[in-house]
């Protein structure tokens, strides 16, 4: 921490792919100065590649290894990050997260995702899936994840 309320530590936004994320993030570090930076996106510049082309491509493994290193570059630095919906369910990530700055959950509905995504057709885990499918992929990656995401210093509905 730096001196009055000032704090050099990035503060994560997690929650499922839709639920607002890239919307609430650069809206969120306009309002505290920060720089916003959206994992997804910083892992498309290191890899030269969507992340859709690195899953097809490389697999879901080297996408997440590229994330971590995401994460691990914001170490120090006054940001709002914007992590992909996964990123927080992987192997030790809530407490590498956690150590690196509070992290606050938008939690939102599957119905309401379901809306928000659309066909999914850029969406590695959805891709292709009708949209019963993909209500039920949704509801399964929640469930899955839900424990990860609930321990979040805040959560925010975006419903």
């Amino acid at each position: 921490m730096t001196a009055g309320n000032e704090t050099t530590e990035p503060i994560f936004l997690v929650g499922m792919m839709g639920a607002g994320k890239s919307s609430v993030g650069p809206r969120l570090a306009d309002r505290l100065g920060r720089d916003f930076v959206d994992t997804d996106a910083w892992v498309e510049t290191e890899a030269g590649a969507s992340v859709a082309e690195i899953f097809e491509r490389e697999g879901e493994a080297a996408f997440r290894a590229l994330e971590t290193r995401a994460i691990a570059a914001t170490e120090g630095r006054a940001l709002v990050v914007a992590l992909g919906g996964g990123a927080i369910a992987q192997p030790g990530a809530v407490e590498r997260v956690a150590r690196l700055g509070p992290f606050v959950y938008l939690q939102v509905e599957v119905e309401t995702l379901l809306e928000r995504i659309g066909d999914a057709g850029s969406r590695p885990l959805l891709r292709g899936l009708s949209r019963d499918e993909r209500r039920s992929k949704l509801a399964a990656l929640l469930e899955e994840r839900a424990p990860c995401y609930e321990r979040a210093s805040f959560a925010v509905a975006t419903d």
